[in-house]
């Protein structure tokens, strides 16, 4: 079973993190929230590093 990179729309505060330390894998959507626009953007280390520092843990890889 694969894993699925996403952001979870009800936790996402649209601070923009993810998008800076990810910019090949997320953006700011048009609702001025996080999206994943292509799962292997960037690096595993740095999603993974995205994942970590979303501060309100919108961001899951299961």
């Amino acid at each position: 079973m694969d894993k699925k990179l996403r952001v979870d729309k009800n936790k996402c505060i649209g601070c923009g993190t993810c998008v800076v330390l990810c910019p090949k894998t997320f953006q700011m959507g048009k609702d001025g929230k996080s999206e994943v626009i292509n799962e292997k953007g960037d690096s595993e280390a740095d999603i993974k590093n995205a994942i970590d520092s979303c501060p309100v843990g919108a961001i899951s890889n299961k």
